[in-house]
């Protein structure tokens, strides 16, 4: 064997090596939630996923019985003049963040807004409740059932995104 086709089996051996590591973190990643912070302010409460690499036609966001989910099916840009040597970043995305059981929201009025700095931002606002339910604690058949099913489309209804919106 002479240099060149012992270079060319190291060559092979390294990408096939490499891609299956890439495949692999790819995988691990697909698997692994998306990190998210919840925030509450006085008047609603504020998601806060990690959504690297995603635009807003790639966000599909949730609501239902008090768990905003949001799914992120991402897509791998070309780039000319390079060549995949692995992919190593997972396509398909998924997270999700419970409220707390007593948070009376307005799912119907919610928004999903995608930052530029890979940040998706799910805002959803809170309920003033009743003034015969200041003094009573609220049962579980107070909830609005109609309120417990929102897709993106009705997250923000300004939004032609899959209601996401895309700001810097």
């Amino acid at each position: 064997m002479d240099m060149n086709t012992l270079r060319d089996i190291g060559e092979s051996l390294g990408n096939t090596v490499l891609e299956n590591v890439g495949r692999a973190m790819g995988r691990a990643q697909e698997r692994t939630p998306l990190p998210v912070d919840l925030l509450e302010s006085d008047d609603a409460y504020l998601a806060v996923f990690d959504a690297p690499g995603a635009q807003s036609s790639d966000v599909q966001v949730q609501f239902d019985a008090g768990l905003v989910e949001v799914r992120i099916d991402r897509f791998r840009g070309f780039h000319e003049g390079f060549e995949m040597r692995y992919p190593g970043r997972g396509l398909g995305l998924d997270g999700h963040v419970e409220l707390p059981a007593e948070a009376r929201v307005d799912a119907d009025a919610a928004t999903a807004t995608l930052r530029e700095n890979g940040t998706l931002e799910v805002r959803v606002p809170k309920v003033e409740p009743v003034d015969s339910e200041v003094d009573e604690a609220p049962e579980a058949d107070d909830v609005d059932e109609a309120h417990d099913e929102t897709d993106a489309d009705e997250l923000d209804a300004e939004s032609e995104d899959a209601g996401v919106d895309d700001e810097g």
